[in-house]
């Protein structure tokens, strides 16, 4: 895998546990560490040529998915979609709002 590919990865993953979790304490844990990354993705942003934004989605909800992290998971049944809610050129906006990521990250989902 590429290393723009792993930022933008887990950036998105940050955002995907900050979704899932029901305690507010640990979704704004989450939503802080996306914050760091996106400023780093920022500072040096990704090739977009060499990145699959659904490629990243893909392995972001497996990672925010791991069994480590389901026993935080709580605020409802999600089911994430194939296809990122999210471009690169959004992730990398100065005017990105993570809260609204997540809430769209929410609203994407299915519940089950």
């Amino acid at each position: 895998m590429n290393r723009s590919v792993d930022r933008v990865r887990d950036v998105l993953t940050e955002l995907v546990k900050a979704a899932l979790v029901s305690e507010d304490r640990l979704s704004l844990a989450f939503r802080n560490e996306a914050v760091v990354g996106l400023a780093a993705l920022r500072d040096a942003p990704p090739d977009p040529d060499g990145l699959r934004m659904d490629g990243a989605w893909t392995l972001a909800v497996r990672a925010a998915e791991a069994p480590e992290f389901q026993p935080m998971e709580g605020r409802i049944n999600l089911t994430l979609p194939q296809q990122s809610p999210l471009t690169l050129d959004a992730l990398l906006a100065p005017d990105f709002d993570v809260d609204a990521a997540v809430e769209r990250i929410r609203k994407a989902a299915s519940t089950g």
